[in-house]
């Protein structure tokens, strides 16, 4: 497991900096917003998985753990921990490097979702068996 000073090993789905239209006047970065990027890092690997279109269907679990500010460098890991037969949950970990002369690397978020895998007309159907 990594420390507070490493960033994860494994692959990242989604880097992003948040701006300041991100945030509130003191630089503070909106947790809503957070929540959004949460729920794209989290749609990849289940879209992955469903092969196709997702919808988030529950957000299980969010626990803000820092806070995160604008110019920070945001790196969301996401992985499959459940599947059903038309669903799949994923947990995401939201990691920053503060990007200050010193870096430091921080876990700021971790959550939870479950995404239902959809047909054309949205309606919920069964994930593909796996090759």
């Amino acid at each position: 497991m990594p420390n507070e000073s490493t960033l994860p090993s494994k692959p990242v789905a989604l880097r992003v900096v948040p701006q300041p239209s991100d945030a509130n006047v003191h630089g503070d970065v909106f947790g809503g917003w957070i929540m959004a990027q949460v729920d794209i890092a989290g749609s990849i690997p289940a879209s992955r998985r469903a092969n196709g279109r997702v919808a988030t269907v529950a957000v299980n679990s969010f626990l803000f753990k820092h806070p995160v500010f604008v110019g920070d460098l945001l790196s969301f890991y996401a992985d499959i921990v459940k599947t059903g037969n038309t669903s799949v949950t994923i947990a995401v970990e939201v990691w920053v490097q503060r990007m200050s002369l010193a870096e430091e690397v921080v876990k700021v978020t971790e959550a939870t979702l479950t995404y239902v895998a959809t047909d054309r007309d949205r309606r919920p159907r069964v994930l593909p068996a796996l090759d």
